[in-house]
C-alpha cells in the first residue's frame, strides 16, 4: 500500500521546515550537521513491530514480541549493543491489514523508528510493504514465510527471516519419499498463501499428479471432520500439514476420534510440541503425536546451549511464560537484530543497517549460519527434520537445503553460541 495522505502531507511539511533550516544557515555546506538518525540516541536505538496480539491469530503468536522483549530486557542489563539499549515498541494489529497500517505508520511518522522488525503475516505486512520502502525504512526480519518480501531490487530494504513455505514443503515431502516408499501422499492445508506454499513444495518433489488427495479449510471453521473423512476414504498414509498449531490439534484429535491414525508430517508453524501439549493434555498428546515429524531451522533441544540460554532469559525476563518454539523464534530474531546493529556501527543509521544484513557476516543462532547478500534477501534455505519420540521433540539427523525445488541432503552447521548471546560491535 502506498503512503496514505497524511504521510504526503508531513513529508511536504519536513520538506519545507528543512528548506527554512537550509535558508537560514550561514556556514559552508561542509560544516552542515547531517540530520539526525530516526529512533538513533546517544544512548539507546528504537525499534517497533506490528504483532497480532488481540484475535484469532494471537493464540501462541503473541508469545514471539513478547520473547523478543525480553531478549532485549537481557541485552540491555548487559550494557547494550555499542552502548546502546534497545527500545522495542511492539504495536497490536490484531491480524487486521487496515490496522497494520496504521500501527506501522505510527511507528515510522510518530515514534521515528530506525526500523521495523519481525512484523507478522503475509497479509498484514503486505499491505506496509511499499511504504516501508518509499520511506526507507529498514523492514528486516518479517515473519512469514512468502516468497514477496526477497525482492532485493523492488524492495531492497525489505529481508525474510522464516523458511518460505515452499522449502518446508518441498522438505517434508522429501523425507516422506525417502521414508515411505510407495505411501499414499496426501496434503491438508490452510486455504491461502501458506497452505498453498505447502503445497507447492510438495509438488516440486512430488508432482502434482502424485499427491493421492488434497483438503483445505479457513481459519473460521471449528470442524475439519468433513475434509478428514475425504483424506480417510482417499487411505491417505502420510498427511503432509500446513496448519498452525490449533489446527494441528483438532486435526490429530478429529482423525482419532474417527479411529484412523495416518502419519503426520506437519510445517513448523504448526508443530510446537509444548503448545500441542497446551491444546490436547499431556496424555492426549503422548498418544496422539508419538512419531510426528516436522520440519525446524532454529535451535530447540533438551541438550542445546541457545535453547537453556534462552530459558533463562525466559525465566528472569519473561515472567517465566511457557517455553515453547515460538519463545526461540522471539529471542532469535532479538538476536539476529542485535547482530545486525553490531554490525552496523558505532553511530548506526538505516543505510548501515541495511548494508550490515546485505554484508553476509551475520550469521543467526540457526542449525546453519544465515547467508544473506545483496541478492538474496529471503531467511533460512536449510531445514532439518525433527521427530517427536517419548515425548521429546528433537532433530533426527536429517538436514536439507532446498533450492527452486531441488531438495540435497546437506550436513548441519549449528552457529555456537558465543559471549551469552550477546553480539559484541
Amino acid at each position: 500500500m502506498r503512503t496514505p495522505a497524511k504521510t504526503s502531507r508531513r513529508a511536504a511539511a519536513a520538506a519545507a521546515a528543512a528548506a527554512l533550516a537550509l535558508a537560514g544557515c550561514t556556514g559552508q555546506a561542509g560544516e552542515e550537521e547531517a540530520a539526525p538518525t530516526p529512533g538513533v540516541t546517544a544512548d539507546t536505538v528504537t525499534i517497533g513491530t506490528h504483532q497480532p496480539l488481540s484475535g484469532p491469530a494471537a493464540a501462541g503468536y503473541s508469545a514471539v514480541s513478547a520473547a523478543t522483549s525480553a531478549y532485549f530486557a537481557y541485552v540491555n542489563a548487559n550494557g547494550g549493543i555499542n552502548g546502546r539499549s534497545i527500545e522495542y515498541l511492539v504495536r497490536d494489529d490484531a491480524y487486521e491489514p487496515q490496522l497494520t497500517n496504521e500501527v506501522v505508520t505510527e511507528l515510522v511518522e510518530d515514534e521515528e523508528v530506525l526500523a521495523i522488525v519481525n512484523g507478522l503475516g503475509t497479509p498484514t505486512h503486505s499491505v506496509v510493504l511499499d511504504y516501508l520502502a518509499d520511506e526507507g525504512v529498514p523492514d528486516l526480519f518479517i515473519a512469514s514465510g512468502s516468497r514477496t518480501w526477497n525482492q532485493p531490487s523492488l524492495y531492497p530494504n525489505a529481508f525474510g527471516y522464516v523458511a518460505e513455505y515452499t522449502t518446508e514443503g518441498a522438505a517434508l515431502a522429501q523425507y516422506a519419499v525417502e521414508q515411505e516408499p510407495g505411501a499414499n501422499v496426501c496434503v491438508f492445508g490452510q486455504a491461502d498463501d501458506y497452505g498453498d506454499g505447502i503445497l507447492e513444495g510438495v509438488e516440486a518433489v512430488m508432482g502434482g499428479n502424485e499427491i493421492t488427495q488434497i483438503q483445505t479449510y479457513t481459519t473460521s471453521m471449528t470442524d475439519v471432520s468433513v475434509q478428514l473423512a475425504a483424506l480417510k476414504a482417499a487411505d491417505c498414509e502420510v498427511n503432509i500439514l500446513g496448519t498452525i498449531n490449533g489446527f494441528t490439534a483438532l486435526t490429530v484429535a478429529t482423525a482419532a476420534q474417527m479411529d484412523w491414525f495416518p502419519k503426520w508430517y506437519v510445517s513448523s508453524s504448526g508443530a510446537d510440541y509444548p503448545t500441542l501439549v497446551g491444546h490436547l493434555g499431556e496424555e492426549t498428546a503422548a498418544q496422539l503425536l508419538e512419531g510426528m515429524v516436522c520440519v525446524n531451522y532454529l535451535p530447540f533441544g533438551p541438550d542445546d546451549e541457545w535453547t537453556a540460554l534462552f530459558r533463562q532469559i525466559n525465566d528472569e525476563y519473561n515472567e517465566g511464560a511457557p517455553f515453547t518454539a515460538n519463545t526461540v523464534v522471539g529471542m532469535s530474531v532479538g538476536y539476529l537484530f542485535a547482530e545486525a546493529l553490531a554490525a552496523a556501527g558505532d553511530e548506526p543509521t538505516r543505510e548501515s543497517l541495511i548494508a550490515a544484513v546485505e554484508s553476509g557476516a551475520l550469521q543467526g543462532n540457526g542449525i546453519v549460519p544465515l547467508s544473506y547478500s545483496d541478492v538474496n534477501h529471503a531467511g533460512y534455505g536449510t531445514v532439518g527434520i525433527m521427530t517427536v519420540a517419548d515425548g521429546v521433540q528433537a532433530y533426527n539427523g536429517t538436514t536439507y537445503r532446498v533450492e527452486v525445488g531441488q531438495v540435497t541432503e546437506v550436513e548441519a552447521d549449528p552457529v555456537p553460541l558465543v559471549n551469552g548471546g550477546i553480539p559484541a560491535g
